[in-house]
């Protein structure tokens, strides 16, 4: 069955998606529909049919709410959501792949009306365009693009009770999820076979492997192995956190750390190194890494889980997953730890923690007090977002994991390139693009990203993404109209293409810079990063380019004195009115804008535009004067005579204008003007004016060519 959510006024729409109304964005697409439903309702009472429905499609939003899903269509038997359509983390394939297997085990749980369902899931990552208003469950027709087909193909050719995912979904969950190749298949309108992969679950933890050397990271690292070294000394617990955005190195500095502090005062330091992985299948899984008997680095570690509570913590380590087992093996994991530490210094490292449940924080909380008041040789370091804002407990030292410079960013890119086998002197064109991101250089010197949309690898454009859906919806449109222009950001010209009132984008350019996504390079001009440009440019539409660029001409004509051209997409407003019609006014809600937006002439080769005069080109005056209206109209538009503009509203007035003599003909920009005697009006409205055949013909002169009119 289709389902659609009825939108209110057009006015209400445009509203909610002001002042962007579409954007295009890279969405993960899952397809999920019944096996064998045909066969299955045929022998099915109606009542019973409409039970299993209920239970079936109740089942499957719920789980895609729990990830994150938006449901954009039921159709039949089948359920299509979209991931990332906002608030992107960067995760959104793994996010749809995650609910495709809770989906598959929700019905094998559930059994709706005892009847054991078996579907198919297809996961498909692409382009489309969004319609931000339409964002919502049940949103019919949110979304445009190939990678929808693409999705339901894979889910028809997906074996039951499977979840089959495309090439660029599975290069999204690397290292996250458990894969294993299916034959390449042969899609219905696909030019060229498509290789496919099935996901058979959840990847348990891996230790990372750093292949590159460290850069840059010396002051960092020297900081961190102090206060890690006095603790131990000391015998005063110390909370270290590395505090950086995601793909700033802060993993890789974590890992140099809990290495550089091998031995202190003689005694080997013994690490417990555990990473919190995105949307963990259970509150506390990371911590059996921290418990389990295992060889750490050069130091080979006893087992931490004799004792009293062995039989608690070996349930726990069988079944990390289980809520249940791990809450009673708190205490006993805890006391382990510090049974460890008792007999030698440790370090507990805990990687990404504020991807961490709060039960796994208020473990390790209770775990450094708990130290501290025996005073034993412990230090915890931590690894989170610029953007955490989890109180640490005393003493404790937070130290910034700041973006490379241009000579530590090339440096690290010539090694990348080398081991890639690709020309070191790339790497002079990259700095700008990496911004010192160690996470973008890999992506870009790993592979040519000539064969991505836009020449931005996908792993850089997810960092990006995320970084981007962190803004609000005013913030963000400040940055798509900045990366849409090329030059220095103004605010000027910011308020023009999104129809605000002046002084509004100052404040709002400030608080970009502040979160260095912009530049401050002239006195009143910004300069976006150039990655995030990219990809914000990457992000607008056709039609939202084309309001940008009709607005930003018009505000131009209006400074210099001239009515702005019909079509320009910014309407009139009174004194009293606050607010513009926002972008895509007029258009359908549909995705894709309505009809395609007209051209936009570009800029001339001069400076001047089509309304502007071009100095030494006779009849090419592109002034415009105020044409006279009739009694109790409004002023229109007209060519200029070269006398000043005004308004005239009296009868006489403009009936001198109306029938006045040819020597008050001027031509348009670029016509030709001769003198012609004068018509009166009535004669010229009923039999035409002389030389003209026909009503549409234009006026000609003797020697052919065409005579301007004024009116």
């Amino acid at each position: 069955m289709l389902i659609t959510t009825p939108a209110g006024s057009r006015e209400a729409v445009i509203a909610a998606c002001r002042p962007v109304p579409e954007e295009r964005r890279t969405v993960t697409v899952l397809f999920v529909d019944i096996v064998g439903s045909t066969r299955l309702v045929e022998r099915l009472d109606p009542e019973d049919v409409r039970a299993l429905q209920r239970a079936y499609f109740g089942t499957v939003a719920s789980v895609l709410r729990r990830w994150r899903g938006v449901v954009e269509k039921y159709v039949g038997d089948a359920v299509m959501a979209l991931f990332g359509t906002s608030g992107s983390d960067g995760l959104d394939a793994y996010r749809a792949v995650r609910a495709g297997l809770d989906i598959q085990a929700a019905l094998e749980r559930r059994r709706p009306a005892g009847i054991r369902l078996r579907v198919r899931v297809g996961v498909a990552t692409g382009e489309v365009l969004l319609d931000l208003a339409g964002v919502h469950d049940g949103g019919h027709g949110a979304a445009s693009g190939a990678v929808i087909t693409t999705a339901a193909r894979l889910q028809e050719h997906a074996p039951p009770g499977g979840v089959v995912v495309c090439p660029v979904t599975r290069t999204a969950v690397a290292g996250l999820v458990e894969q294993r190749p299916l034959a390449t298949l042969t899609l219905a309108g696909k030019a060229l076979p498509l290789d496919v992969w099935r996901v058979t679950g959840a990847a348990g933890s891996r230790p990372a492997r750093h292949r590159v050397p460290l850069v840059g990271r010396r002051r960092e690292l020297a900081g961190a192995a102090d206060e890690v070294t006095r603790a131990l000394r000391e015998r005063r617990p110390r909370w270290i956190s590395l505090v950086g955005p995601p793909g700033s190195g802060r993993s890789r500095l974590l890992h140099e750390v809990t290495r550089a502090v091998s031995h202190v005062d003689g005694v080997p330091v013994r690490r417990r190194v555990t990473a919190c992985p995105p949307y963990p299948c259970g509150e506390l899984a990371p911590l059996a890494d921290l418990v389990r008997p295992r060889p750490d680095g050069s130091v080979a570690d006893g087992p931490v889980a004799d004792g009293p509570g062995s039989g608690v913590l070996a349930a726990f380590l069988a079944a990390p997953d289980d809520d249940t087992v791990a809450a009673r093996a708190v205490v006993a994991c805890r006391e382990s730890l510090l049974g460890l530490a008792a007999d030698a210094p440790v370090v507990v490292a805990v990687d990404d923690l504020d991807r961490a449940a709060p039960a796994l924080r208020r473990f390790l909380h209770q775990l450094h007090v708990a130290a501290g008041e025996r005073g034993l040789p412990l230090a915890v370091v931590t690894t989170c977002g610029s953007g955490s804002a989890d109180p640490l407990p005393t003493p404790a030292r937070r130290i910034p994991v700041e973006p490379l410079g241009p000579l530590d960013t090339g440096r690290l890119l010539r090694h990348l390139l080398d081991r890639a086998g690709r020309p070191a002197a790339l790497a002079a064109r990259l700095v700008a693009l990496v911004g010192g991101s160690p996470a973008v250089a890999t992506a870009y010197a790993s592979a040519d990203p000539a064969g991505e949309p836009g020449g931005v690898p996908a792993a850089a454009r997810r960092l990006v993404d995320a970084r981007l859906d962190r803004l609000d919806g005013t913030h963000r449109a400040v940055l798509l109209a900045g990366a849409a222009r090329s030059g220095p950001v103004v605010a000027a010209s910011v308020e023009a293409m999104l129809g605000w009132p002046a002084g509004r984008a100052g404040p709002v350019l400030r608080a970009l810079a502040a979160a260095g996504l912009l530049r401050q390079v002239t006195a009143d001009g910004w300069a976006v990063d150039a990655l995030v440009a990219r990809v914000a440019a990457m992000r607008l539409s056709r039609a939202v380019r084309a309001d940008f660029a009709r607005r930003l001409r018009a505000a131009k004509d209006t400074a210099a004195g001239r009515v702005p051209a019909a079509g320009t997409g910014v309407p009139s407003r009174g004194a009293g009115e606050r607010e513009v019609c926002p972008l895509g006014a007029g258009r359908s809600r549909r995705s894709g804008g309505g009809a395609r937006p007209a051209p936009v002439p570009p800029d001339r080769p001069d400076g001047s535009d089509a309304l502007c005069p071009v100095p030494g080109q006779p009849g090419r005056s592109g002034a415009l004067r105020a044409v006279p209206a009739r009694p109790g109209q409004p002023v229109r538009a007209g060519p200029a005579t070269g006398g000043a503009t005004g308004t005239v509203a009296d009868a006489a007035e403009w009936s001198r204008w109306r029938n006045g003599p040819a020597s008050a003909v001027t031509a348009w920009p670029g016509q030709r003007t001769d003198p012609s005697p004068a018509v009166p009006a009535r004669q010229e409205r009923r039999t035409g004016p002389p030389g003209r055949v026909g009503r549409n013909r234009r006026r000609t002169g003797s020697g052919g060519q065409a005579l301007g009119l004024a009116a």
